[in-house]
C-alpha cells in the first residue's frame, strides 16, 4: 500500500492516525463486552475504517452526513463524547435516543449526523434534500451518504442518484465495496465490473478508490467536494475494502473463503498506516503507547459511565408526547367576514399559494407539477409567481422526492410534495412510514412535510387511480392525516398543515374538486388539525364520516327529512377528535360511520372499537359500519357506483333504525 503524503504536515498525518486508531479500538472492546455478555448486538466495521475517517475528516464540521452500521469512524471524527455513546448503545435514557433507537440508527443535529433506517437505501435521497437546501441557499457545502454494495441494488439508489444529477445537487455517494451484503457475494448483486461505472447511466462523474487507503479516501473525497461545489454537480465515489468480521457477530464469517480473509488482512488500514508512519519518523513505540493509552482512558471512562447510568425508567406521557413535534405557531383566525365562491380545488390553490408567500422556505415538488400546473391543474400559475426553484417538477421519483422533502427539513425548510395519485404512494411508502413518522420520536429531528394526495373513486379511474388508502396512514403514529370535503376548510386545513412542523398526509378527494362551490373566507387563516366539524345537529342517528361521505351523507338526510340526523364531519383522521366523536354518540344513542374506504382495515373500524368501549352507555344500537366493497376499485361506471358505500347507505340507516 503506497501512501501519498503530498500536502499533508506531519502534525496531521498523525492526528489522522489517532481519528483512524480510535474507531479500532473502540471495536475491540466493544467486541471483548459482547463475549462477556455485556453488550447485547455489534456491527463490526474493522478493516473498513479508513473509509468512515477519511471521508468525514475532508468535510467541513457542519457539513451533513448519513452514516450506516460500519461508519463508527463518523461518530467519532465528530468527536461525539464515546460515554454517550456508550450509554446508546446499552438503551440508556442519556443517549442520543433516550434508549428508542439500537446501534447506529439515531442522528444529531449539532452533530450534523442523519440517523439510518435498516432500509439503508433511504439515506441517500435525504442526502438529496440537504444539498437542495445548501444550493437554494447559494452555501458552498455539500452533503455525503454511505451505502453499502448491497444496498446499490435497492431502488432508492436509483431514484436519489438520478434526482441528485438531473438537478444538480452537491451530493457525495460513498459505496463502501467490501464484497458482501451479509453473505451474498458482490457478483450476485451487479454484473458491472465496478459499481462506479453505474454512474455513467446517470451522466454524473464515478471513480473507484483504495478504501483502505485513508489518505487516498481522505484526498479523494476532499477533491470530491470541490468538484461538487464548483461544478454543482453529484459525484460517486466507489471504496474498495472488505470487513473482517460478519454482518453483526451473529452472522459469523464461514460464508467467506479464507484465502480472502488472508489477502485483505495485508491491506489492513490501521497496520498499513502505523507502518508508513513509523518508515517515515513519524512514529515509534512511545508514540504508539502514548496515543492508544489516551484513547484507552477515553474508553474505558466512556464505558464506566456507560454502565453507571440507570435503566431506563418509562414515561408513557413523554413517550407519547415525543411522537410529535411541539407546533409553536399560533392559530390564524379568519380576520374578517368578507367570502368568495370557490371550487374545493381553488381553495386548495389558493391555500398553497397563500404558504407560498408566509413561508419564503416552503418549497414545491412533485410531477409536472411546474409548467403543466400538476394533474389535476392544482398549482397552476405558481411556477410563474414563484419560480422554478421553489415549484420543481421531479422525476418520476417517489421514494426520492419524500427523502428529498425529509432532507429540506432537516436544514430549516418546508417542503411540499404532490403524489400526483395517492394511489401512487406505495412506491413512496417506506420513506413516508420510517423516515417521516418515525423521524422525532427516535432523535427529535421534525419532518416538516406535506405530501398532498389526490383520491377517491367516482371519477371512472379504476383500481389505480381511485383507491381510498388513508387507514394505511391512520396506523403510523408521528404522522398526521387530514382529509376535508369543504373548500373552507380544504384552504384553512392546508395552510395549518403547512404551519404544523409534522408530516402532514393531506388527502384531497378528485370527485370534489370542481363539483362543489361555496363560500371560502379571503386570506390567510387556519383551522386547527385535530377538530372535528359538526355539520348538522340531529337527535336519531349520529353519522360519522370525512371527505367524500359528508357529502352523501347531507344529501341523503336531505331526502329524509322524516329522519333527525346528527352529521359529524372528522376532518382529522389522525389525531382523531375523540370529544367530538363521543358527542355525537352522546346525541342520538345510535351511530353509524360511513366511508369510502373499504370495509375490512377501514377507518371506521377503529372508531366503532373505540365507541364500544368508551360510550357503550350511551348506545342504543350496535355500531354500523357503512363502507365500500372489499374489491379494488373497478372501473366501469356501473362497477364502480355499485362499489361505493353510497350505494349501501339506505341499508345501513334502515338497519339502525330498526333497533
Amino acid at each position: 500500500m503506497q501512501f501519498d503524503k503530498t500536502g499533508f504536515s506531519d502534525s496531521q498525518l498523525i492526528s489522522i492516525y489517532t481519528e483512524l486508531l480510535r474507531p479500532r479500538m473502540i471495536e475491540e472492546k466493544m467486541l471483548l463486552l459482547l463475549r462477556q455478555g455485556k453488550v447485547s448486538k455489534w456491527f463490526s466495521g474493522i478493516g473498513q475504517e479508513a473509509i468512515a475517517v477519511g471521508a468525514t475528516l475532508a468535510l467541513d464540521a457542519d457539513e451533513y452526513v448519513m452514516p450506516l452500521h460500519r461508519n463508527l469512524g463518523v461518530f467519532t471524527v465528530r468527536k461525539m463524547p464515546f460515554g454517550k455513546l456508550f450509554k446508546q448503545w446499552q438503551g440508556k435514557k442519556d443517549g442520543f435516543s433516550k434508549g428508542r433507537e439500537r446501534s447506529f440508527h439515531f442522528g444529531a443535529n449539532e452533530y450534523h449526523i442523519c440517523g439510518m433506517i435498516s432500509h439503508l437505501g433511504p439515506q441517500l435521497a435525504i442526502a438529496d434534500g440537504v444539498a437542495l437546501a445548501h444550493k437554494l441557499r447559494k452555501e458552498e457545502k455539500v452533503a455525503l451518504a454511505f451505502s453499502g454494495d448491497g444496498g446499490t441494488s435497492e431502488g432508492d439508489f436509483h431514484e436519489a442518484l438520478n434526482v441528485a444529477a438531473v438537478w444538480g445537487l452537491p451530493v457525495i455517494f460513498v459505496i463502501e465495496n467490501n464484497g458482501y451484503g451479509l453473505s451474498t457475494p458482490s457478483s450476485e448483486q451487479f454484473i458491472c465490473k465496478q459499481i462506479a461505472d453505474k454512474a455513467i447511466g446517470y451522466g454524473m462523474k464515478g471513480i473507484t478508490i483504495d478504501g483502505n487507503n485513508i489518505l487516498e479516501v481522505y484526498r479523494s473525497i476532499e477533491e470530491a467536494r470541490k468538484y461538487c461545489i464548483e461544478e454543482q454537480k453529484p459525484i460517486l465515489v466507489e471504496c474498495m475494502t472488505f470487513r473482517m468480521r460478519g454482518h453483526e457477530e451473529a452472522s459469523g464469517v464461514k460464508y467467506v473463503p479464507k484465502e480472502l480473509f488472508e489477502l485483505w488482512g495485508k491491506k489492513d488500514p490501521v497496520a498499513n498506516y502505523e507502518a508508513f508512519l513509523r518508515n517515515e519518523g513519524l512514529l515509534n513505540d512511545a508514540k504508539i503507547e502514548e496515543i492508544r493509552a489516551g484513547i484507552q482512558h477515553e474508553i474505558e471512562d466512556g464505558v464506566a459511565e456507560g454502565f453507571a447510568a440507570p435503566a431506563v425508567t418509562p414515561d408513557t406521557q413523554e413517550e407519547v408526547a415525543d411522537v410529535y413535534a411541539v407546533n409553536h405557531n399560533s392559530p390564524s383566525p379568519v380576520n374578517n367576514q368578507n367570502t368568495t365562491e370557490k371550487k374545493f380545488i381553488q381553495a386548495i390553490s389558493e391555500g398553497i399559494k397563500l404558504s407560498m408567500e408566509r413561508w419564503p422556505n416552503l418549497v414545491l415538488m412533485g410531477q409536472d407539477i411546474a409548467g403543466y400546473g400538476g394533474a389535476f391543474k392544482v398549482t397552476e400559475g405558481l411556477l410563474q409567481t414563484f419560480g422554478a426553484e421553489r415549484v420543481r417538477n421531479t422525476p418520476l421519483c417517489e421514494s426520492a422526492i419524500v427523502g428529498t422533502a425529509l432532507g429540506l427539513s432537516m436544514k430549516g425548510f418546508k417542503a411540499m410534495m404532490e403524489m400526483q395519485f395517492a394511489d401512487f404512494v406505495t412506491v413512496g411508502f417506506n420513506q413516508i412510514i420510517n423516515n417521516l413518522a418515525k423521524i422525532h420520536y427516535r432523535w427529535g429531528q421534525n419532518a416538516d412535510v406535506v405530501i398532498r394526495m389526490p383520491t377517491g373513486a367516482g371519477v371512472g379511474a379504476g383500481p389505480f387511480h381511485s383507491q381510498s388508502n388513508e387507514a394505511w396512514f391512520t396506523h403510523t403514529p408521528g404522522l398526521k392525516v387530514v382529509y376535508p370535503s369543504t373548500p373552507e376548510d380544504a384552504k384553512g386545513l392546508l395552510i395549518a398543515a403547512f404551519e404544523d412542523p409534522n408530516p402532514v398526509m393531506f388527502f384531497e378527494h378528485k370527485g370534489l374538486y370542481r363539483s362543489i362551490t361555496s363560500a371560502v373566507p379571503d386570506g390567510y387563516y387556519t383551522i386547527e388539525i385535530g377538530k372535528a366539524r359538526q355539520v348538522q345537529e340531529g337527535t336519531e342517528i349520529s353519522i360519522i364520516t370525512y371527505g367524500m361521505g359528508v357529502h352523501w351523507a347531507t344529501d341523503y338526510a336531505a331526502k329524509h327529512s322524516e329522519v333527525s340526523f346528527d352529521i359529524l364531519d372528522l376532518r382529522t383522521l389522525l389525531p382523531l377528535d375523540y370529544e367530538a366523536i363521543r358527542g355525537a354518540v352522546q346525541r342520538t344513542g345510535k351511530v353509524l360511520l360511513l366511508h369510502e374506504d373499504t370495509l375490512t382495515g377501514g377507518l371506521g373500524g377503529e372508531i366503532a372499537a373505540w365507541i364500544a368501549e368508551n360510550c357503550f352507555e350511551h348506545l342504543d344500537a350496535p355500531v354500523i359500519r357503512c363502507a365500500s366493497l372489499d374489491t379494488p376499485v373497478p372501473f366501469a361506471i356501473e362497477l364502480e357506483q355499485n362499489f361505493l358505500a353510497s350505494k349501501r347507505l339506505g341499508d345501513a340507516v334502515d338497519k339502525l333504525l330498526s333497533f
